[in-house]
């Protein structure tokens, strides 16, 4: 059984032949090796060729030096293919003067034409194509004119290997460029991927903070009402006002743990793309009396006022987080009774937000949170603006959005103020 899988994963012949087409020569791996066997087969052919062949006479003890000499540069002909033509040239040139075997060398000529073309620039082989041409026939031509005659009229294989290889460059650089491509292309599905993650986990994060923020505060404002209305006068306990509060308490973590659950099947969830409706409908401005409610029972003076129509869910839900943090940090930081003002309203292709209280706002000295960094990310979600900061004219804090949206002013949808 692992004869068979080691089997199955060996690549074929052909899939090692063509990833040996595809890659650059320059980088092979035991490149030297390769080519100081393919030097020796060579030099074995040439002899072969030179003992068996009639071109030219058989080589003497320094035409057999020569032709010896002629394939010791192969061995380094993907480090400096010119420099190995060029020795090879110059070894091979007083080799086929002495008339010596012309087909002996023929093939390590071949090989180092080749090596060049398919390595440099297509400029320089088809320059260097046509010196080696005219040099070899120059001196065929002080040699043997028929033999020079011979050559021009065998040179089509010189040029037919010269084209070979700047084809084969031009295939290499067209499939390294389709591999660049698609790494690059999974590169950017990968970051995507880490985008979307570290998207999901900031929404996340907002989403816990606006939820848990908002519910522990009203939940201990609830309790301290509670805890007051116990200890004020206990011979005269309003025992209607506790059951209210503690009936608030209870509310108020039925709504914090529902919320809750959802925030966490989309976490639970493998692909939270394949469960769009997990977390149910977004909160939009018509959630924005609850709020508004929800703070009043905290003791805030909440006047809420909303003139906005076909307001999109997601802008509609940034307005509801922003406003959700800005009336918690007013209960927790405006101090005891604070008047609150909510203004929604629509102008041509943005939709405003302002939040305005007359409290004492947190403490300078205080530890910062994370409800303004909270409120600036919800804006930008959508593309929008958020400024806040101490009120210039009185006491108290101002929170400001401004959300690009298509909506347009429309029929109140709430306007209230209860004490």
């Amino acid at each position: 059984m692992q004869e068979t899988t080691e089997a199955a994963s060996r690549p074929r012949v052909g899939e090692r032949v063509m990833a040996a087409v595809n890659r650059d020569p320059r980088t092979a791996p035991h490149s030297t090796r390769n080519d100081a066997v393919l030097a020796g087969v060579l030099l074995l052919g040439a002899v072969c060729l030179a003992l068996f062949t009639d071109e030219g006479r058989r080589p003497d003890a320094l035409g057999w030096t020569l032709l010896v000499a002629a394939h010791a540069p192969i061995v380094w002909r993907r480090r400096h293919p010119l420099l190995v033509l060029v020795a090879l040239v110059a070894v091979v040139a007083p080799y086929h003067a002495m008339d010596n075997n012309h087909t002996a060398a023929s093939p390590a000529s071949y090989v180092a034409l080749y090596t060049l073309a398919v390595t440099g620039r297509p400029l320089r082989t088809i320059v260097t194509g046509v010196a080696v041409l005219t040099v070899s026939v120059s001196i065929m031509l002080t040699v043997n004119t028929h033999q020079a005659l011979e050559l021009l009229r065998i040179s089509g294989w010189v040029v037919a290997i010269l084209f070979c290889g700047i084809d084969v460059r031009y295939y290499r650089q067209y499939v390294a460029a389709i591999v660049e491509r698609a790494e690059r292309a999974e590169r950017t599905r990968e970051e995507e991927a880490r985008r979307r993650v570290a998207e999901e986990r900031l929404r996340v994060a907002r989403d816990l903070h606006d939820l848990l923020a908002h519910s522990i505060t009203l939940i201990g404002v609830q309790t301290s009402v509670a805890a007051h209305v116990l200890t004020a006068d206990p011979e005269r306990l309003d025992r209607t006002a506790v059951a209210k509060a503690l009936d608030d308490i209870a509310e108020t973590c039925r709504s914090a743990r529902g919320e809750l659950r959802t925030t966490l099947e989309v976490l639970r969830a493998q692909d939270p793309v394949d469960v769009p409706d997990a977390r149910g409908p977004l909160p939009g401005l018509r959630g924005l009396a609850d709020l508004a409610e929800s703070a009043r029972l905290a003791g805030a003076d909440v006047n809420l006022s909303v003139h906005a129509d076909d307001v999109p869910p997601a802008v509609g839900a940034a307005v509801y987080r922003i406003t959700q943090e800005a009336l918690t940090n007013v209960v927790r930081h405006a101090g005891p009774g604070p008047s609150v003002r909510v203004e929604v309203h629509a102008d041509p292709g943005a939709l405003r937000l302002c939040v305005t209280d007359d409290g004492t706002g947190p403490d300078p000295a205080g530890t910062p949170g994370f409800g303004l960094v909270g409120m600036r990310e919800r804006a930008r979600s959508v593309g929008g603006t958020l400024d806040a900061g101490p009120r210039r004219d009185a006491d108290g804090f101002v929170v400001t959005a401004v959300l690009p949206t298509p909506a347009t002013p429309g029929t109140p949808l709430t306007s209230e103020r209860t004490a």
